[in-house]
């Protein structure tokens, strides 16, 4: 699974992305949120309040209960507001 961190998601874990293999029981954004959540102290500080993130599953908007698996493409960013 690809995934991909944007804004002070990217920062609070130090990476813009990453390739990862989640426990057999990951299967919605909102578990793999929680896995990765455990993963660290820079994931837990990024997921610690998972309702104010988004995500995408393959491009796709993806709400928490979406399911997700190997070979998907995860984003996790902070919404966005414009003007």
């Amino acid at each position: 699974m690809k995934l991909l961190y944007f804004a002070w998601v990217k920062t609070r874990i130090g990476l813009a992305g990453e390739e990862v293999t989640p426990p057999a029981g990951v299967a919605t954004v909102a578990q793999l949120m929680t896995w990765l959540a455990a993963r660290g102290p820079g994931y837990a500080a990024a997921f610690a309040e998972p309702e104010r993130l988004r995500a995408a599953v393959n491009q796709d908007f993806a709400g928490p209960e979406i399911a997700v698996s190997a070979g998907d493409e995860v984003a996790f960013f902070p919404p966005v507001t414009g003007g």
